[in-house]
C-alpha cells in the first residue's frame, strides 16, 4: 500500500497505526492471505500433475504444519517422517490422508538415510528452530538432501559455505511470502536506480509480530537498507517493534484471530519540511502466505535438481524470476 499524506501531517502517537483509504478516508489495515480453492487433484492438473516427495522437518510448528498442509493440497507426496527438538517423542501428526511419525533429533540421520532410499528424489523443507539451523543443513549436505531452509537464523555465511562445499542444491530464503520478497526485490531495484532520491527525508518504522517472535523483522531490515540507500539516515534503535496484544488489537488493528500470526509493517517518510509524506505498508494476517510460496519454492527446486542445473543456491527472488508460481 502506497499513500500520500496532506502536508504537515505526522504520528500523533508512535505506537498509532496510521489507517486510511482513499481521500484519506479511515480505513482498517488491509491484511493478505491466501485461502485454497482447488483440491489436490485439480491442483496438480494446473501444475502439469507434478508430484515428489516432500518431507516437512518441523511438523510440530505451526509453520511447519501449515507447509505441510500445503504439501498435501498441491497434491506432493508427504513423507510420514518429521522431527522434533526433544528427544523422548511419541505422537504421530496426521496431515491430510498421511499419519506423520515424529522422531527426536538423535534419530535425524538414520531416519533420514531410511528416507533417501525410499523417496530418492525427495525435497526436505526446514521449519525447525534458529539453532537448529547450521547443523540440520550440514546434516542435509552429508546426505546429499537437496533442501528448502524457511528457518530464519543460525550462520548465513556458515550455511552457504555448507551446501556450496557439499554441491548439493538449496533454497535458502528468511521470507517466504512471495508477494513480499517482490516489494522488496522491487525497493532494491529503486534504490540501486535512483540512490539518493529520498536525501534528507526523516523515516519512522513500526512493525508487529505475534508475541513468540522475539527479533526484529528481517524484511523491515532489508527495506530499511533499500531507504538508506536512496539517502535516508535512519537508527535501527528507533524502530518500534509492537509485540504487545493489547497494543496489537487497540492501535495497530490486527484482527483478534491473528493475534499469534501475523506480520505488519509500516514505513512513514516525511520530507525536511514537513511538506511531503510518503507512506508504505504490508500487512499478512495467518501463515498461508508463507507456506505456499515455501510449496512454489520446493517445486522450483525439485525442478533445478532434475535438470542438474550448474547453480546450487538459489531464493525466493529466483522463483519469481522464473515464474514457478500457483
Amino acid at each position: 500500500m502506497l499513500s500520500v499524506r496532506p502536508p504537515h501531517t505526522t504520528f500523533s502517537h508512535p505506537l498509532i497505526w496510521p489507517r486510511r483509504g482513499r481521500l484519506g478516508l479511515a480505513a482498517a489495515p488491509l491484511c493478505v492471505s491466501a485461502v485454497a480453492t482447488a483440491s489436490a487433484p485439480e491442483t496438480a492438473a494446473l501444475l502439469g500433475s507434478v508430484s515428489f516427495p516432500i518431507l516437512v522437518n518441523g511438523c510440530t510448528g505451526n509453520m511447519g504444519l501449515s507447509v505441510a498442509e500445503a504439501a498435501a493440497l498441491r497434491g506432493l507426496h508427504l513423507v510420514p517422517v518429521s522431527f522434533s527438538s526433544r528427544e523422548k517423542v511419541d505422537r504421530t501428526i496426521q496431515v491430510g490422508q498421511t499419519d506423520i511419525q515424529i522422531y527426536g533429533p538423535s534419530a535425524r540421520e538414520d531416519v533420514l538415510s531410511s528416507v533417501i532410499d525410499e523417496f530418492p528424489d525427495v525435497i526436505v523443507v526446514d521449519y525447525t528452530a534458529p539453532d537448529s539451523v547450521n547443523s540440520n543443513a550440514d546434516l542435509y549436505c552429508k546426505l546429499g538432501l537437496p533442501f528448502v531452509m524457511g528457518t530464519t537464523g543460525g550462520n548465513k555465511q556458515l550455511l552457504h559455505k555448507s551446501v556450496q562445499d557439499s554441491k548439493n542444491y538449496a533454497l535458502i530464503s528468511p521470507q517466504m511470502g512471495k508477494q513480499v520478497v517482490a516489494f522488496v526485490a522491487a525497493m532494491k531495484i529503486m534504490a540501486e536506480q535512483f540512490p539518493g532520491a529520498f536525501s534528507g527525508y526523516h523515516l519512522e518504522v513500526l512493525e508487529s509480530h505475534q508475541a513468540g517472535k522475539r527479533d526484529t523483522s528481517g524484511t523491515a531490515k532489508d527495506v530499511i537498507a533499500c531507504f538508506e540507500k536512496l539517502g535516508v539516515s535512519y537508527d535501527m534503535n528507533r524502530m518500534v517493534k509492537i509485540r504487545d496484544p493489547e497494543q496489537q488489537l487497540e492501535m495497530v488493528g490486527v484482527p483478534e484471530e491473528h493475534i499469534d500470526g501475523h506480520a505488519f509493517h509500516l514505513y512513514h517518510l516525511t520530507s525536511p519540511d514537513d511538506s511531503v509524506s510518503f507512506e508504505f505498508q504490508h500487512n499478512v494476517c495467518g501463515r498461508s502466505i508463507y507456506a505456499e510460496g515455501t510449496i512454489d519454492a520446493a517445486i522450483f527446486l525439485h525442478r533445478k535438481v532434475q535438470s542438474k542445473d550448474s547453480k546450487r543456491i538459489y531464493d525466493m527472488d529466483d522463483v519469481l524470476r522464473e515464474g514457478y508460481m500457483q
